[in-house]
């Protein structure tokens, strides 16, 4: 399914070769029915993608058999995959902001089903490496680069720390909606460093709460409904963070707050979204009383 003598070439091309062998091992031991109960499913939909793509009736009921899909938008084969987060609006205001990424290598950890790697793609990156644990996500993106065709770009059912070594290769590293899930944000920033050449930027994208002190604080059991958010901090924490995990040039370069235009409920992602996590009285804060979600856009660089 995945392209692994198309990842082979990339793995050699950033110096990485010795990686294949293991990243291809645990990657297919990964995609196997044994690791999720729907994966023959899964894959049995890709499989009739080829046939399905004649009709867009019947493609879009293979591609429904995928939800839910979380980062869109898509137009896949005449038919048009409206997900639940608008995320063309985050890419638009994160790519006017960073270097630029013609002929540089990426790594997108976290990346989900491919949306923003497909994206650096088209902004001329030479080479786009995903990682992501979740196993639909990686299907989903199977089934978008279907249509797509790029054997540049890879999402790979990996977590960041799984990586066999540091690799100090990549000229861009994203993070976009990660750090917060991490029990220990500061290993995370210190794993994100070793995978950047020198001079390589990193592009972080967060949650963070309001305010000019430098602090964080943990939900004591979920935020905006969701219960694996560990830690929130300021900005001027955030920096911090940054600066102690070895980074320099750091610069903030977008802050908004997340609006439920952006990240809504559709035929395509049908169960609850960020509408019903806000306060009914007050949609400044969440249900549980936590600031409504707020997140921020960070770049930097190692030496």
């Amino acid at each position: 399914m995945i392209d692994y003598s198309s990842l082979a070439k990339c793995w050699q091309s950033l110096a990485l070769g010795h990686w294949a062998t293991d990243i291809e091992a645990l990657s297919r031991s990964r995609l196997s029915s044994a690791t999720h109960g729907d994966f023959e499913r899964w894959r049995g939909i890709i499989a009739s993608l080829e046939d399905a793509r004649s009709d867009p009736a019947i493609l879009e009921e293979a591609l429904l058999g995928l939800c839910p899909w979380r980062k869109g938008p898509f137009e896949l084969g005449g038919v048009s995959i409206d997900a639940e987060w608008r995320s063309d609006l985050k890419w638009d205001r994160v790519s006017q902001s960073i270097a630029a990424l013609e002929g540089r290598n990426v790594l997108d950890v976290g990346c989900g089903n491919g949306y923003y790697a497909l994206r650096m793609r088209e902004a001329g990156a030479q080479s786009v490496i995903g990682i992501d644990p979740t196993l639909l996500f990686v299907m989903q993106f199977l089934a978008i680069n279907h249509f797509a065709k790029d054997d540049s770009v890879f999402v790979l059912p990996l977590r960041l720390h799984e990586l066999p070594g540091p690799a100090r290769a990549f000229d861009t590293t994203f993070s976009m909606g990660v750090l917060y899930h991490q029990r220990s944000p500061i290993d995370h920033l210190r794993e994100l460093k070793n995978t950047l050449r020198s001079n390589g930027q990193l592009v972080l994208e967060t949650l963070y709460l309001p305010g000019e002190d430098a602090f964080a604080r943990t939900p004591t059991d979920r935020y905006a409904r969701m219960k694996n958010v560990w830690l929130l901090p300021t900005i001027a924490e955030l920096t911090t963070w940054l600066q102690r995990s070895g980074f320099r040039d750091i610069e903030v370069i977008d802050e908004c707050i997340t609006a439920t235009a952006e990240q809504r409920s559709t035929k395509w992602m049908s169960f609850d979204s960020l509408d019903k996590a806000l306060a009914p009285d007050d949609p400044t804060m969440t249900i549980e009383g936590w600031p409504a979600p707020q997140r921020v856009v960070i770049t930097a660089s190692v030496r």
